[in-house]
């Protein structure tokens, strides 16, 4: 979503209700449709839970929406046993392309999908949970 209009995502999902591949849809009738979605995380928000996607889009189809550099970042972390109190968009982002970076190696659908320069981008991201162990 454009980052001009960070409520944009919540109020396009409304009308189709939870039934099927609701994200992708919304990104269809908005930009045309994605190259790959993939439900990165959940938390408890503000009257209700909040889910968070990786979309990947073609190369000509955000050309006009604002961008922003995204930088690494550490995780959002809190106890074993309660989530994070505050949360950025860098880390939000971070956990979404650690994920995206597991799943180009285990998942053969999610590496067919990306681009060589995807592909190339998250060969820098080790997934978690091996990031510190190397």
């Amino acid at each position: 979503m454009s980052s001009k209009d960070p409520d944009a995502s919540s109020a396009a999902l409304e009308p189709w209700g939870t039934e099927g591949p609701v994200q992708a849809e919304v990104f269809t009738n908005l930009m045309g449709p994605p190259l790959l979605v993939h439900s990165t995380s959940w938390r408890r928000g503000k009257g209700g839970v909040l889910l968070t996607f990786l979309v990947v889009i073609g190369e000509d189809q955000g050309a006009h929406l604002a961008s922003m550099r995204i930088s690494r970042s550490d995780l959002a972390r809190n106890s074993a046993t309660e989530a994070a109190t505050k949360i950025s968009t860098n880390q939000v982002v971070e956990h979404a392309l650690r994920h995206m970076a597991w799943l180009a190696q285990d998942d053969a659908a999610v590496k067919a999908a990306l681009s060589p320069a995807w592909l190339a981008t998250l060969a820098g991201y080790v997934p978690e949970p091996f990031r510190h162990l190397g």
